[in-house]
């Protein structure tokens, strides 16, 4: 099985312009999400995607591999796709993990654990899960929460707290059962990347802004696996203050 590791990489962000390049104790952001995915064994080759000159130009100043893409595409599964279809019509890779350019002390094992659910073919896209710990999570609609079967596939994604614990205040509720949050690293069988790319917006997907309500609501299953590790995302110049204190 071969994988392909995919950093979506856009400068354009309302909250944040330029992320991408924004200097994290002595390195831009994006270099920092390339070299900690560099260490997973699993990556058969690693790639930077990108629709930006300026992040390209950056990414060769430390010898990172990069693509350039379409500035109208919509999300980082269609940036992924771009990069899959250019390379030898898409037949070279088996998988594909979309790793998210803001997160810049990912875990590399986190893309271990996820590169380890394609062991089993009958999954065909999947992504990790983290329990929910602390009450500000629960209730945080920036904070994508996530429901799923005894087999762990998927049920729901929502930025509401579910499901609703009946008889209970919500700020016990992640106290009385467990509550998992979605962490926002996705790996897909190559053909089924190709394929969601080419579905209309859903309704689910409309009313809260989640892609992958799209592809639960065609019919494709989101196998889950949880992680222990904590991500760090990077959304705003403020977000910057919670990385302070890591070396």
């Amino acid at each position: 099985m071969k994988i392909l590791g995919i950093i979506p990489a856009r400068y354009s962000s309302s909250r944040f312009p330029g992320k991408p390049l924004a200097e994290i104790k002595g390195k831009p952001m994006i270099r920092r999400v390339y070299e900690q995915a560099l260490q997973c064994p699993e990556l058969d080759e690693l790639i930077i995607a990108t629709d930006d000159k300026r992040i390209a130009d950056c990414v060769r100043t430390f010898n990172g591999n990069v693509m350039m893409t379409s500035e109208d595409l919509g999300s980082g599964t269609e940036r992924c796709n771009a990069v899959v279809e250019t390379m030898t019509g898409g037949n070279e890779f088996d998988v594909v993990i979309n790793i998210q350019g803001d997160e810049p002390f990912i875990d590399p094992q986190q893309i271990s654990e996820l590169a380890g659910l394609f062991i089993e073919k009958e999954v065909f896209i999947g992504t990790l899960v983290k329990k929910i710990t602390r009450n500000e999570e629960l209730t945080d609609p920036n904070v994508v929460k996530v429901v799923f079967d005894k087999d762990f596939r998927a049920l729901y994604f929502s930025r509401h707290a579910i499901p609703f614990l009946r008889g209970t205040e919500i700020g016990k509720w992640h106290k009385e059962r467990n509550y998992y949050k979605h962490v926002g690293i996705y790996g897909y069988q190559a053909q089924t990347l190709s394929r969601i790319t080419r579905l209309p917006l859903s309704p689910l997907e409309k009313a809260e802004s989640l892609e992958q309500l799209r592809w639960l609501e065609n019919g494709y299953s989101i196998h889950v696996r949880e992680t222990e590790y904590e991500n760090i995302a990077i959304d705003t110049p403020g977000d910057l203050l919670k990385i302070t204190n890591i070396t």
